[in-house]
């Protein structure tokens, strides 16, 4: 009697280590399969729960089964979109619509990964329980006890590889589906995907709105600062911050090309998730560079997906009109643009950071910018993501954040709002309220659940001759997602206000051009030449975006400021 249990408690023992086995043989080496646009590697969980789980960047999609017998192994597929699906949309040549895979092309796909796993599967657990066997017998060479390890590990083998496959096999099955659902900002675009289409047509609509308000602004100046629009400029730049994955590059180069302006400034987080090849697929690369002028960035803290992660800088990099202040971690440039000069430097936060302190890295991140700027004579502009570091910071002229998606300045110190609203990801319908809420909302139920959009903002900076702000234009308008856009203000603010008192004795003007120079060079030798930078607009830029949908009509508009 104690004799058998024994033999069952070894082959119990057995069982787990050879689960145990084969769940790491697949986590250390996923099968991969794949339909035409889509690849997943798919790993077997250590946790029985019948659960399928599709981790993404945007949140996750979890398939619950109906157990069978016994609770199934848990399965997670990290899924990517294969890389030349890329090209095809970059080019035209393939609509988001067409990237769903048919039912039998999705079957076949997880029929050849679901064997391909249990081979994968089977082979950890045999060598997991052939290496104990192996460990019992050198420290039992005696031929009955040997025979009595063999025969228990082969038990164990055969039942780790037929109760979690006989339960995964009746488990596993389109009949047995309990409930599918989706996490995150993965659910929101869900709910919500009708708002994808047709961006590219809603931003040429867009610059049409915009050319009227700034049409408006023009007015306004010479009615009231006339002696802003007679004093020459030296230089003017449009100030913008927060893209997140828009390609809003078609309103912004109308900006460009009506307002004569000489450089863009960018505050940052000009993706979403970190990820380099989200402005490939969009086309935001390529918008900047057919904008035709200098486009300066430093990285927001969406612009890495991992501690000290510079995808997208080097991304950026091989754009030929983009100036990086910051190319590489502390390697600071000074960009000088008809002799207004621009220093700045990177967050060094990155999306979906977790952190308790994000104060201290920020007031870090300023006390190494001025150690590296001592002996520098200060910038005008003064450029970096967040709020906290630029306030640590000084400039001739004017610090520059954006991040918090809300305009503001307060004595030199200016906040960007975002250019397109903060992105899709603040450009979401909220779930209808029950009945009673509206009720005590007083909200109308025909209309409950409307888009909801933060402001776009963006503003002009221009610089007089005398290398001081003559001038700051403010814009702010919503709602160009939904394909109605709604005027919020423009404002003209005197650079006087912003900047009292002026360095003498310099002189800005256009024929001086575009010059950078690392700081490091100007601080150890102030007479060196500094390497020219030509910028001109490519011959035949274009902007591709994805191709246009139908956005049913929107009655009501309203507005949420989005968290940056």
């Amino acid at each position: 009697m104690v004799t058998g249990l024994r033999r069952v408690g070894v082959v119990v023992l057995l069982l787990l280590l050879a689960f145990a086995g084969g769940v790491v043989a697949t986590q250390l080496s996923p099968v991969h399969t794949q339909t035409r646009y889509f690849a997943a590697d798919i790993s077997v969980e250590p946790w029985l729960d019948s659960t399928v789980r599709l981790p993404t960047v945007v949140g996750d999609m979890e398939v619950s089964f109906a157990r069978a017998v016994l609770p199934a192994p848990g399965l997670e597929a990290q899924v990517q979109v294969r890389e030349e699906v890329t090209d095809l949309l970059r080019q035209g040549q393939l609509r988001a619509a067409d990237l769903e895979p048919t039912q039998e092309e999705l079957r076949e796909a997880i029929d050849a990964g679901v064997a391909q796993l249990a081979w994968k599967f089977a082979a950890g657990a045999l060598v997991t329980t052939v290496l104990v066997m192996l460990a019992y017998a050198s420290a039992h060479p005696a031929r009955e006890r040997y025979l009595h390890g063999v025969v228990a590990s082969v038990v164990a083998t055969a039942l780790a590889m037929l109760v979690p496959g006989a339960a995964a096999y009746l488990t596993y099955r389109t009949d047995r589906v309990a409930e599918f659902r989706t996490t995150s900002l993965l659910s929101l675009v869900e709910q919500n995907t009708d708002i994808l289409a047709g961006l590219d047509r809603k931003a040429d609509q867009g610059a049409v709105y915009v050319t009227n308000l700034l049409a408006l602004s023009s007015a306004m100046r010479e009615e009231f600062s006339p002696d802003a629009v007679e004093a020459p400029a030296a230089a003017r730049f449009l100030l913008v911050s927060d893209i997140h994955g828009m390609n809003q590059y078609p309103l912004m180069r109308e900006i460009v090309q009506t307002q004569d302006i000489d450089a863009v400034i960018d505050a940052g987080d000009l993706v979403n998730f970190g990820q380099e090849d989200e402005g490939d697929l969009t086309g935001i690369y390529e918008g900047i560079e057919s904008l035709g002028v200098p486009y300066l960035y430093v990285r927001g803290n969406h612009d890495g997906a991992y501690a000290h992660d510079e995808g997208v800088l080097d991304r950026m990099a091989q754009v030929p009109n983009v100036i990086l202040l910051e190319p590489t971690e502390g390697d600071l440039q000074q960009a000088s643009v008809n002799g207004v000069t621009v220093t700045g430097f990177n967050d060094s936060r990155y999306f979906n950071q977790r952190s308790d302190d994000f104060g201290a890295d920020q007031s870090a991140l300023a006390d190494r910018f001025q150690e590296e700027t001592e002996g520098l004579a200060p910038s005008d502009i003064v450029l970096t993501h967040q709020p906290y570091a630029a306030d640590r910071v000084s400039a001739e002229a004017v610090t520059i954040n954006g991040h918090m998606h809300v305009p503001d300045l307060t004595g030199q110190h200016l906040q960007v709002g975002s250019f397109t609203g903060g992105g899709l990801v603040n450009q979401f319908r909220l779930p209808p309220l029950t009945e009673e809420a509206q009720e005590a909302a007083e909200e109308d139920p025909e209309t409950a659940g409307e888009l909801l959009g933060n402001p776009y903002s963006f503003d002009i900076l221009t610089f007089g001759e005398d290398c001081a702000i003559s001038s700051l234009t403010r814009y702010s308008y919503r709602n160009l997602v939904s394909g109605r856009p709604q005027f919020d203000d423009v404002s003209l603010i005197n650079g006087r206000t912003i900047q009292p008192q002026p360095s003498a004795d310099r002189t800005c003007s256009p024929d001086q051009g575009v010059s950078v120079q690392p700081v490091e060079q100007i601080i150890s030798d102030s007479e060196a030449d500094p390497t020219t930078v030509e910028v001109t607009p490519p011959d035949d830029a274009v902007v591709t975006t994805l191709p246009p949908l139908e956005l049913p009509d929107i009655e009501d508009d309203a507005s949420v400021t989005g968290a940056p």
